[in-house]
């Protein structure tokens, strides 16, 4: 009765029954409020507790159990999706490499297709690789290049070689016919090249040879007993029967050479196009006063390499300008074959 007057006040409003639940309510909280000993408090709290808690416990996973089933059906469900996707990932990755294996296949064989001819073209397989002075078209690979450079590797006769140890003897004298021609100046890729107008000829041992070319080699290919000249000019002839005839020129730093002004004057502006020059040129200002020369049998020096060659190098240097030097040297720095053995050959000096 105590604690339905001190309720009233705050809910008038409220009908006896409710009222008096209320009050039965407040009175169980003041006694659960009161304080008691540690023992009396845990005890019920102890063993009320776990029966809520169990009773908890039994009803929520009773009403979870359906719940973690159908999570857990869920959840297996998910991971096997989750599975197959990752198997189907992993079967497309590795089954994506071999559509593109065609495309690997063809980029490498046409990357190949170049460096496999360019081995084979040293061996004459037909290849673009051309001869030159240095690298893999050196001349210690000519003979490697065509079957028909074979002689360049091979043969007891080439040139150039360091003369020397030549036997003195009256030597016949070069009887040189050379008149004023029209000329045609050509770079090739290996020299500068003057092709000269038929009617010019030298006579020796009998034979008539008729003059074709001459071009330019730095240094000179010759020596003469270990000496290397700054320039050599080879001016090339051929005999009816096709036998080749080569008058070598050395060429000596000192003054103005009229002739090889000439020829640098109408230096074509591309390569394998020869240019034909206005006027004419007179080979005879080419040649030293001194006509002594010595003579042997060698060979081309450049590929074929073709022998049976008779060389007759003039004993006297000719002269042209520093300037003149570095214009070749500018376009050809280096296009000289190294000297060949001598195998025996007997070399002829005049006397």
């Amino acid at each position: 009765m105590h604690h339905r007057s001190l309720a009233a006040p705050f809910l008038p409003s409220l009908q006896r029954p409710t009222l008096a639940c209320l009050s039965w309510l407040m009175v169980a909280a003041l006694c659960l409020a009161w304080p008691r000993p540690a023992q009396a408090r845990s005890t019920p709290a102890e063993k009320s507790e776990p029966k809520v808690e169990k009773s908890d416990k039994q009803s929520s996973d009773k009403s979870a159990t359906p719940a973690r089933e159908a999570g857990k059906e869920e959840g297996a469900a998910e991971n096997l999706g989750v599975l197959r996707q990752r198997l189907a990932e992993r079967l497309a990755t590795k089954a994506e490499p071999a559509p593109p294996t065609p495309k690997p296949e063809s980029r490498g064989d046409s990357k190949a297709e170049p460096r496999n001819a360019r081995r084979a073209e040293p061996k004459g397989h037909g290849g673009e690789l051309h001869w030159a002075y240095e690298g893999e078209g050196g001349p210690e690979h000519w003979g490697e290049l065509k079957p028909e450079y074979r002689l360049c590797a091979s043969g007891k006769r080439q040139s150039p070689i360091d003369i020397r140890d030549g036997i003195r003897v009256e030597l016949e004298k070069i009887q040189f016919d050379y008149q004023p021609s029209g000329f045609a100046v050509l770079d090739n890729g290996h020299t500068i090249q003057v092709n000269i107008a038929p009617g010019n000829s030298l006579q020796v041992m009998g034979r008539r040879y008729e003059l074709l070319q001459f071009h330019f080699h730095r240094p000179s290919e010759e020596r003469i007993n270990g000496r290397q000249f700054d320039m050599v000019a080879h001016l090339v002839h051929k005999d009816a029967d096709g036998r080749l005839a080569v008058v070598a020129v050395l060429l000596e730093r000192g003054r103005d050479q009229p002739l090889v002004q000439t020829v640098w004057n109408n230096l074509p502006l591309e390569k394998g196009e020869p240019l034909p020059a206005p006027g004419q040129m007179d080979l005879n200002q080419l040649l030293p006063e001194d006509r002594a020369y010595y003579t042997y049998m060698g060979s081309l020096t450049t590929p074929p390499c073709s022998e049976g060659v008779l060389w007759m190098v003039m004993r006297q240097p000719v002269q042209l300008s520093a300037n003149q030097l570095n214009i070749f040297g500018r376009l050809y720095p280096m296009n000289a074959r190294p000297v060949q053995p001598g195998s025996g050959r007997l070399i002829k000096e005049s006397q």
